[in-house]
């Protein structure tokens, strides 16, 4: 279920990621899924995960894949813009985050991130622009 060699270059490149206790269901160019676990550490009063959570999950997420989809010469990515929808609270159970890319440039890599909870619905959609470095 879980992709070692994926967790390890997460942890590896990103720590945060690691305290957050990311792990990676798969990684490569055309999708990257990841999972963060429902932990009340991680959460607001109402026992939701916390906003921030799950955007440092898409953001991470999304950077492997932008990552996975550097042009000839790149050398790693940083985002330099991103927008977050939140439509519905994770309260138990995981927070999956699915990475494709929209759009690989020269200069700039386009990731759409789509988080669902254990029932497979839509938590967050976000876009990303990751610089190409």
């Amino acid at each position: 279920m879980t992709d070692p060699e994926g967790t390890q270059l997460f942890h590896r490149s990103m720590p945060f990621s690691e305290r957050l206790g990311v792990e990676v269901m798969e990684h490569g160019p055309a999708l990257v899924r990841s999972r963060l676990k429902w932990d009340e550490s991680l959460c607001t009063l109402g026992g939701a995960l916390h906003g921030g959570a799950l955007m440092a999950l898409a953001d991470s997420t999304g950077a492997v894949c932008a990552f996975l989809n550097l042009p000839e010469g790149g050398q790693g990515t940083t985002t330099v813009e991103s927008k977050t929808n939140f439509l519905r609270a994770v309260r138990s159970g995981y927070a999956v985050a699915s990475s494709r890319p929209l759009h690989a440039g020269r200069k700039f890599v386009v990731v759409e991130t789509e988080i669902h909870d254990d029932d497979g619905k839509l938590v967050a959609k976000v876009t990303q622009t990751q610089a190409v470095l």
